[in-house]
C-alpha cells in the first residue's frame, strides 16, 4: 500500500508539473506578447505628442534675446542680405521687426521654426511683440533669438524671454506708440 502511495504521489508530482509548466509557458508568452505591444504603443504615442508639441511647451520656449546690427563684424560679407534672401536697408533695420535664431531651433536643424514663421516674444522690456524670423545664428548658440536693429542702437540682453510660434489664424493686436 505504502508503495502504490508513493507511486502515485511521484505521477502526480510529475503530471502536476507537466501541466504548470505548459500552463505558465502559454501565460509567459501572453504576457510577453502583451508587454511588446503596450511598448510599441507608448512610442508611437510619444511620436505623436512630440509631432503635435514640435518640442514646445504650451507655456512658450525659454529663450535668451539679444541683439544685431547689420554689419559686416556682426554678420557675414553681406549684412544688407538676411540668411532667407531678404533684402534690408540697413539703416532701416529696426523697423523690419525680423529676428535671427538659433540653428536648434529652425526646421532644417530639426527645430520648429522655419524661415518667415512669425513667432510672439514675452518677458522683455520694451521688445514684446510679433517678430518674423528671417535669419539664423552662429552654431554655438542653442535656445537664442537675435533681434535685427539699426546702427546705433545700444546692445541689450534678455535672459527670462520667452517665445511661442504666432497662429495667424488667430486676433493679433499690434500697440504701438505713434499717435
Amino acid at each position: 500500500m505504502k508503495r502504490y502511495f508513493i507511486i502515485f504521489l511521484t505521477f502526480f508530482t510529475l503530471f502536476n508539473g507537466l501541466v504548470w509548466d505548459k500552463l505558465f509557458k502559454g501565460y509567459r508568452e501572453y504576457y510577453m506578447e502583451m508587454i511588446d505591444s503596450l511598448e510599441d504603443d507608448r512610442v508611437r504615442l510619444q511620436l505623436k505628442i512630440d509631432e503635435l508639441t514640435n518640442g514646445v511647451r504650451l507655456d512658450g520656449l525659454d529663450v535668451v534675446v539679444t541683439m544685431y546690427h547689420p554689419v559686416r563684424h556682426q554678420t557675414d560679407g553681406t549684412p544688407d542680405i538676411l540668411a532667407d534672401g531678404t533684402k534690408i536697408t540697413i539703416h532701416k533695420a529696426s523697423e523690419y521687426n525680423y529676428v535671427a535664431v538659433s540653428r536648434n531651433l529652425l526646421k532644417r536643424w530639426g527645430g520648429w521654426l522655419d524661415f518667415g514663421d512669425f513667432i510672439v516674444l514675452s518677458g522683455t522690456s520694451g521688445k514684446d511683440g510679433v517678430y518674423q524670423v528671417k535669419d539664423t545664428m552662429n552654431k554655438r548658440f542653442v535656445n537664442r533669438i537675435d533681434i535685427l536693429e539699426s546702427p546705433g542702437v545700444k546692445p541689450y540682453k534678455f535672459t527670462d524671454a520667452k517665445i511661442k510660434k504666432a497662429n495667424l489664424n488667430e486676433d493679433i493686436k499690434f500697440v504701438t506708440n505713434k499717435n
